[in-house]
């Protein structure tokens, strides 16, 4: 079993602004030290004034997800002021809406190197970390849009079905050598963060959230809830439920419907401003909130459900992981 949270360290990465900002303050106010990382310095030092200006515990590191000798870092620093890492979160991600035909092939690169294999490096500095200290979850941040594919995301869409296949492989992988090491795949839905003012917009419009917009404080809440008690997977937003049964139960009818209606329901009638995180982090100390934080909605009675409800299958592969352990002394 995981530790409690107010005796972890935690690893952030894509701390700076978003779900991993909210989700660093969150842990933090469980008492959690949090080891805050991504690519943007001056928003990390704003974050890590904020927590310790509270007195809490936290460590401001500039790392880059794609960059696996940055990864090392992240780690060396972590181990060396804290001793151990016990939850690392891989929540970094770009974002790129437009058509497939307009989208350069440059961008669908540049979406699967952060989104999938950052998320990949990012995982196997983590693993012998978490060993080290005897154990401990990882924590992937994915999508809904890992399980229904949306107009005008393609990149994006694509790289979440990859990063939620992977963390499934990873979970399997693991239990089959009896680790000490927990799996969670958080699947959010729309989540009120700059998300949309970040992403590399090629409509000409500025986008939007599909609604209902959930607040970011509920996915950080969901992912405090991982590192105490991992579960399998957990979506975040009542709306993800709408996502996952479409797919499963008619496919064909949900592309209809979003053949219909998707574009309107991520665009505006307001001008693109023309800036992006792509290539480079926003400017800045960062924020938690975007532009549709308005209609933000505080509660999800579902997520509070899903991140609690023990599917048997979480019991038997936690027994098989065991019993591999157990098989290896």
């Amino acid at each position: 079993m995981p530790k409690p949270v107010n005796e972890q360290v935690v690893v952030v990465l894509g701390a700076s602004s978003g779900i991993g900002r909210a989700t660093a303050l969150a842990l933090a106010e469980q008492g959690a030290a949090v080891v805050c990382a991504a690519r943007g310095t001056e928003a990390l030092q704003a974050l890590v004034a904020e927590i310790t200006g509270r007195g809490q515990r936290a460590l401001a590191v500039t790392a880059d997800i794609t960059d696996p000798a940055s990864l090392d870092a992240l780690v060396a620093a972590a181990e060396g002021a804290y001793g151990r890492i016990d939850t690392w979160v891989n929540d970094a991600a770009v974002s790129v809406y437009g058509t497939i035909e307009q989208t350069p092939l440059a961008d669908f690169r540049r979406v699967m190197e952060v989104n999938f294999l950052g998320h990949v490096a990012a995982t196997k500095a983590a693993l012998p970390a978490l060993r080290r200290a005897g154990g401990g979850v990882l924590i992937g941040i994915a999508s809904v849009e890992g399980v229904r594919s949306l107009p005008l995301h393609a990149p994006y869409t694509a790289s979440k079905f990859a990063l939620r296949s992977f963390y499934d492989a990873l979970r399997m992988e693991l239990a089959a050598d009896g680790s000490p090491v927990a799996v969670t795949t958080v699947l959010p839905a729309s989540i009120a963060t700059p998300f949309w003012e970040h992403s590399r917009n090629l409509t000409g419009v500025m986008t939007k959230p599909p609604p209902p917009v959930y607040a970011p404080e509920l996915v950080a809440a969901a992912i405090v809830h991982a590192a105490r008690s991992p579960r399998r997977e957990v979506a975040v937003g009542g709306a993800a439920l709408g996502f996952v049964l479409g797919q499963r139960f008619s496919p064909a009818l949900t592309d209809v419907v979003l053949s219909l209606v998707g574009r309107r329901l991520q665009t505006t009638d307001r001008p693109d401003d023309g800036t992006d995180i792509l290539d480079a982090p926003a400017p800045g100390p960062g924020q938690v909130h975007g532009d549709h934080a308005t209609r933000m909605i505080r509660r999800s009675p579902f997520t509070a459900v899903a991140e609690r409800f023990v599917r048997p299958g979480e019991v038997l592969l936690a027994l098989r992981a065991r019993r591999a352990r157990f098989a290896a002394r």
